[in-house]
């Protein structure tokens, strides 16, 4: 015999597991959770398991729900952290994402806006009053 490397060694684990389908599968919650973190599909979730799609809808949602929303948090956590190393371009999508910047901003109007610094500081002037007669640019 040759001294070389042993071969592999197995061992039985115990884990929770829910029993779906007609083939009465066991399906672990907690992996269905952790592929849909990774962004896998409902179907891709189910061939992993042997079973169908509505099954795993059906008798997981709330994992599903669970992992998918992870998944979103940690993008988000991801493109924030990009975006505040100064990527130009993804401050500007998260702007006009979760901000609704625009790059063609509504003019309402060639009105100035209804508040002045001397608002602020407690003097009220009547700017209507006052006509520009500039031409337009």
């Amino acid at each position: 015999m040759s001294q070389g490397k042993a071969g592999p060694q197995y061992t039985e684990i115990v884990k929770q597991a829910m029993i779906v389908g007609r083939n009465q599968t066991p399906v672990p919650p907690d992996e269905v959770e952790l592929m849909a973190k990774i962004g896998c599909t409902d179907r891709e979730i189910a061939e992993h398991f042997g079973i169908t799609d509505s099954a795993l809808r059906y008798n997981f949602t709330d994992f599903l729900v669970k992992g998918r929303s992870e998944l979103k948090q940690r993008l988000r956590q991801a493109q924030l952290r990009v975006a505040f190393e100064g990527n130009a371009t993804m401050l500007i999508w998260l702007g006009k994402n979760i901000l609704s910047q625009t790059e063609n901003p509504i003019q309402a109007g060639k009105e100035p806006l209804p508040f002045t610094d001397d608002e602020i500081y407690g003097v009220k002037e009547d700017l209507t009053s006052e006509q520009d007669d500039t031409a337009e640019i």
